[in-house]
Formats: structure tokens, C-alpha cells, sequence
């Protein structure tokens, strides 16, 4: 029980915090869209979306139960961003987009730093618990949102670096996005299981790059991270 309430409170420090990136990323450029409507707030309830955060992940849940699954996905309520109070409004949803996943890898460094003074006995105990589940959803977080598909973050990094018409094109794809991410993540594994291949290509990647990303974190000497 201990375990799933600290991986509970590390998933929501991490989709919050990733949030908060975003409009602060949109602050800065001269957008105070999201500190006027309240969202630059560490309270998840005000970044809490009826569907994504609820009714997806909550079905997703029945679904894994009756069927033996562990797909999980969802998301938070967007920060509003009114990219036209940018100076050059394709590059600046760029920057605010690529604040998210930046704050991610930032927060997963800043984690294993302070494990290095990682208090002894049962609270320490907890306080690793509690960071390595961090890092992960942080690590996690991150690489999914960089994905290049409108409207995930990565989508909308593409958008700012394409040619003009590119852009458009590409930005179009945000009306499926979502269908899009679903198909690959639930559809593509489903079918190829069915033809014999027991394989995600999208979370075995991501999931290798986090392996890989976790030999880089500067964790204390002789600290054992199973992944």
C-alpha cells in the first residue's frame, strides 16, 4: 500500500510540475494567459481533466482488470497558452512545449542529486522509494511527451521546426492526436501479438532510453537502481 501511494504522489508531482513548466515557459515570453486563469498553481485539482484524468484512465483500469492488461494513459487539463501574445507565435509554442519534458529531465537530475543526502533508517527508506518512483515518472513523462505527434509536446516541437507549410500540415494532425497515440500504443502491440511478434516498439523504446538515461543520473556511489 505504501509503495502504490508514493508512486501515486510521485505521478501527480510530475504531470503538475510539467504543467506549471508550460506556463511559466509562456509567462516569460508574454503570455499570462494561464497565472490569470489560476493555472500556475502546485494544487493538482485545478490541472485535473474530466476525461483524461478520470474517465480514460478509469475505464483503461476496468478494462486491465477484466482483461488481464497494464496499459495505462491520460492526461492534465492543458495550460492555456494564447500563442498570438508571442513575438513570433510558431516558435513560441515551440519553447512553451518543449518547457514541459525540459522540466521533467530537469526535476529526474535534481532527484538523484538529493538522493546523496538521503537520511538513514525508516525515513530515508521512503525518501528513496519515493524519489525513484520520481525519477521514473519524470523519465517516463518526458519521453512519451516528446513523441512527434500533435498534441503532444513532441508534435508541437515539429510544428516550430518544419517549413511554414509543412507546419500546417503536421499541426492538422492534432484533431487525431490522440486516436493516433491510442492506435500506437493499444492498436499496434494488439496486432502484432496476433500475428506471433509479443512486442511494443513504442514503450520498449522509450523504456530502453529511460534504462540508458538512468546510467547518466548523478545517483550516489553504489545506489542500485532496478529497471
Amino acid at each position: 500500500m505504501t509503495e502504490i501511494v508514493l508512486s501515486l504522489l510521485a505521478a501527480i508531482a510530475a504531470i503538475v510540475l510539467h504543467e506549471v513548466a508550460h506556463g511559466y515557459a509562456a509567462l516569460a515570453m508574454g503570455d499570462d494567459t494561464a497565472r490569470r486563469l489560476g493555472r500556475l498553481s502546485l494544487n493538482p485539482i485545478v490541472h485535473v481533466d474530466r476525461v483524461g484524468t478520470l474517465i480514460v484512465p478509469g475505464l483503461l483500469l476496468i478494462a486491465n482488470s477484466i482483461f488481464g492488461g497494464h496499459f495505462m494513459f491520460g492526461w492534465a487539463k492543458p495550460v492555456p497558452v494564447d500563442a498570438m501574445r508571442f513575438r513570433d507565435p510558431r516558435r513560441g509554442m515551440m519553447i512553451v512545449a518543449a518547457a514541459g519534458p525540459a522540466m521533467n529531465f530537469l526535476l529526474a537530475w535534481l532527484t538523484a542529486l538529493a538522493l546523496h543526502l538521503q537520511p538513514g533508517g525508516l525515513p530515508g527508506e521512503l525518501f528513496g522509494e519515493f524519489a525513484i518512483s520520481f525519477i521514473l515518472f519524470n523519465l517516463l513523462l518526458g519521453l512519451f511527451n516528446l513523441l512527434p505527434i500533435p498534441p503532444l509536446d513532441g508534435g508541437r516541437i515539429v510544428v516550430g521546426l518544419l517549413p511554414y507549410r509543412l507546419a500546417v500540415m503536421w499541426a492538422g494532425l492534432e484533431r487525431f492526436g490522440i486516436l493516433v497515440v491510442l492506435g500506437l500504443l493499444v492498436l499496434l502491440p494488439m496486432l502484432l501479438r496476433d500475428f506471433g511478434v509479443p512486442f511494443d516498439p513504442i514503450m520498449s523504446t522509450v523504456w530502453r532510453i529511460i534504462r540508458w538515461a538512468m546510467h547518466l543520473l548523478p545517483f550516489p556511489d553504489g545506489f542500485r537502481v532496478g529497471v
